[in-house]
């Protein structure tokens, strides 16, 4: 333990000394990863990207899953340096070495990992309803959000093993709609349905011309990407982390990189990007063109099994994100304590999990959820890709991965400039992170009184196992 928080009783410190159980290995952690990334994203993003650019669709998810992977350099870097759960809020810390600012970073990938759940089960209650034919109005929606989001609660609490078995069931489920849309695609192709040519096709949005849409549909897209860092996030709880992180991320990446390439290409190839745009059901649209006899009813199912994956493993990561920080002494103790029946760290993630009531009943749009979820990512992103290179000076004991000098430099530039308003993000994305920052400053001052009245005193000294990041799309 560090010295950030001092003064805690006996009590508290046994609970805290319990350590999480290593049941990851490379196996579970590729399959992890890529359920990370697959989900909500690629089933309900893709007609909006088409929006954006028409039949290129598939360019700004290209483009998404570069920036990730230069920032994916930057990540496995950190996390063989620093084997711990814990992500962007440790490297910050251990970088910057200031409370505050850890804090905020911590607090921005909690917060877009709770939207981007509380996002995912709205999404589901919508599918639920169509797909069983019960014509929910709001109301019914929320409670069935509210509902799915207890049962999600449920399972992070009886621990990651039941967590990362359930996610393996899920990640296969939405692999398998994916895997139907590319065969659908490319066997429509080889009867000659379709028009392939589509996919080379750019019809940029309004005025802004064809960089400035792809850049646009780019910001859209790289939600769909989102997940790869919280698997570093998991470290506590794999088989030799320092070893098989760099080959599994990025095989990890890879694969669902190819997937999105390929599910845009079949979708364009069936559906024109007008239509494609319409709605919330893209690939429904593409199933119904490319192979009409096929039951949309199972495929509705496969998509709220994909959306069910983003919420179940959001959770996870977000509760052991304040797990890890109450241990650093950035929360208040109670939030690290562990389960010593189930070893999981329940009171954090009943914390996260009423936060993400709130949002399932006060908030509920989907776009603009979805973008803000992106946009605090990547400016955490920029974050991380400066940390590496600070962290440079400080040497550790054992084998580490060493990405290339530049590309942390690209990965700082490429996020820090998809951050701006100049790539035409909504305005509503950068109100509902103020405000959701706003809530953190307020929660950091508060925060500290507390600790201070306990006889804690928060520093920016040395940090060592904090946990978890934040969303998957």
């Amino acid at each position: 333990m560090s010295d950030l928080a001092t003064g805690s009783g006996a009590s508290d410190k046994a609970e805290l000394e319990l350590s999480l159980h290593r049941v990851m290995g490379p196996g579970l952690l590729l399959l992890f990863i890529v359920g990370d990334i697959l989900g909500t994203g690629i089933y309900a993003l893709t007609g909006q990207v088409a929006k954006q650019v028409g039949g290129v669709v598939w360019l700004p998810f290209l483009v998404a899953f570069v920036v990730a992977l230069i920032t994916a350099f930057s990540y496995l870097e950190l996390v063989t340096k620093y084997p711990k759960a814990a992500g962007a809020a440790l490297y910050t810390h251990k970088a910057f070495g200031i409370h505050f600012v850890t804090f905020l970073v911590a607090f921005a990938v909690m917060c877009s990992g709770i939207t981007s759940a509380s996002t995912a089960s709205r999404a589901f209650a919508a599918n639920f309803s169509s797909g069983f034919g019960l014509g929910l109005e709001s109301f019914g929606i929320t409670l069935t959000g509210l509902l799915f989001m207890a049962l999600v609660a449920i399972v992070n609490f009886r621990g990651v093993g039941e967590s990362v078995k359930a996610n393996v069931v899920l990640t296969c489920i939405e692999l398998t709609g994916l895997l139907v849309i590319i065969v659908i695609g490319f066997w429509a192709i080889g009867a000659g349905q379709g028009d392939v040519s589509r996919a080379l096709t750019f019809e940029p949005a309004g005025d802004r011309g064809v960089f400035w849409s792809v850049i646009a549909a780019t910001t859209l897209a790289f939600f769909a990407m989102v997940g790869f860092e919280d698997s570093v996030n998991m470290a506590e709880e794999c088989k030799d982390p320092s070893k098989i992180f760099p080959k599994v991320l990025l095989t990890g990446l890879l694969v669902t990189g190819l997937i999105y390439v390929l599910v845009s290409v079949s979708a364009i190839t069936l559906v024109p990007a007008a239509e494609l745009g319409e709605g919330e059901t893209p690939l429904l649209k593409v199933v119904s063109a490319g192979a009409p006899g096929f039951p949309l009813g199972i495929f509705g199912i496969i998509t709220m099994f994909a959306v069910a994956n983003s919420a179940l493993i959001n959770m996870l990561m977000a509760s052991r994100l304040v797990y890890g920080m109450s241990r650093e002494g950035v929360l208040p103790p109670v939030l690290g304590r562990v389960h010593r029946g189930r070893r999981t760290p329940y009171i954090a993630i009943a914390f996260t999990s009423l936060l993400a009531f709130g949002l399932i009943t006060f908030v509920g749009a989907v776009p603009a959820l979805g973008g803000t979820t992106a946009l605090l990512l990547l400016g955490v992103f920029t974050i991380v890709n400066v940390a590496v290179l600070v962290l440079r000076k400080n040497t550790v004991d054992h084998e580490h991965f060493r990405a290339p000098t530049i590309l942390p430099l690209l990965g700082a530039a490429s996020c820090a400039f998809l951050v701006g308003p100049w790539t035409g993000r909504p305005s509503v994305q950068y109100a509902i992170a103020g405000i959701l920052l706003g809530i953190g400053v307020v929660l950091w001052f508060v925060t500290v009184m507390v600790m201070r009245s306990q006889g804690l005193t928060p520093s920016g000294d040395e940090l060592p196992p904090i946990s978890h990041s934040g969303p998957v799309n």
